[in-house]
């Protein structure tokens, strides 16, 4: 009887171990499929300039992007996740130096990373906000080309990416944007510019870079990746509605809450929302407190 059961036991369990690795070949090969679509794009034409005011503008847009987060403070690049579940995830070198895309990116190329998310190769890029980059003016965007081609050299060469199993299976359910060719819309063109003001419209400009965690609604949701803490709604259903804008302004700035919790930058990005000139975080927090509320 014991034996018996052993061997049915010893069947399941066998039947099942087929199904999981049936199910992550269908995951791999689909992941793979969405991995290497080239995406054929029309590219906006992006003037770059080396005016003082350009370079000015585009060294402030890197510091609230959150450039450095990924790409290091050099901008020379560096391994920003190296996890063995989710795998190794590389931000490029943004320099002409040894090992740097600048070497060999044009204009046009850099625009079409930026702004479509689509490498030189017409294959997407790895995680990289490119669908908030995609709101940017021409301006602006112009701005940022122009700084990155200003960089000092850096020579640094980098390892591959490695998608790791449980990052493929995050990719597979839509649970972590590893592709962001896949989320930009392809034919937006970008306004010429926008006008920096104490606004709403001019803060859901800014507030692009929120979106990525806090969701189109910025009500938030679940944890973006496993072992991470949930995302806040910063609405005014959530905390943000009961803080003036003075108390808004230090959280964002000091990344110490009212209530006095003190947020980990890993989670909330206090250290580039503290770069927010007075009509950004302004016109941000206007923009929130005057989201209508889903009836």
């Amino acid at each position: 009887m014991v034996r018996k059961v052993l061997k049915w036991t010893g069947i399941v369990l066998g039947c099942f171990v087929l199904l999981l690795i049936a199910a992550y070949v269908v995951v791999y090969f689909k992941t793979e499929s969405r991995i290497n679509k080239t995406y054929t794009v029309n590219v906006q034409k992006i003037a770059v300039t080396q005016s003082a005011e350009a370079l000015a503008q585009g060294e402030h847009l890197v510091q609230i992007k959150g450039c450095r987060e990924c790409h290091g403070e050099d901008l020379g690049g560096k391994v920003f996740i190296d996890d063995p579940q989710l795998g190794r995830l590389v931000g490029a070198n943004l320099t002409q130096g040894r090992g740097g895309i600048m070497r060999e990116y044009t204009k046009a190329d850099l625009t079409r990373a930026l702004k479509h998310g689509v490498r030189k190769d017409g294959k997407s890029v790895i995680l990289m906000p490119s669908d908030e980059y995609n709101a940017l003016s021409v301006e602006d965007m112009g701005a940022l080309m122009s700084y990155l081609k200003s960089l000092r050299p850096v020579d640094r060469e980098l390892p591959e990416n490695e998608i790791k199993p449980l990052l493929r299976v995050l990719t597979f359910l839509d649970k972590f944007p590893l592709l962001p060719a896949e989320r930009v819309d392809h034919s937006k063109q970008s306004l010429a510019t926008i006008k920096s003001e104490i606004s709403a419209n001019y803060g859901q400009y800014v507030a692009a870079g929120c979106v990525g965690c806090h969701r189109t609604n910025y009500k938030g949701g679940e944890a973006l990746v496993p072992g991470s803490p949930p995302v806040p709604n910063i609405t005014k259903t959530g905390n943000i509605g009961k803080w003036t804008e003075d108390q808004f302004i230090h959280t964002l700035r000091t990344g110490v809450t009212p209530e006095g919790k003190k947020m980990n930058p890993k989670n909330m990005p206090w250290t580039m929302t503290k770069e927010f000139t007075d009509n950004e975080i302004k016109s941000v927090y206007l923009f929130l407190k005057n989201l209508p509320e889903e009836g």
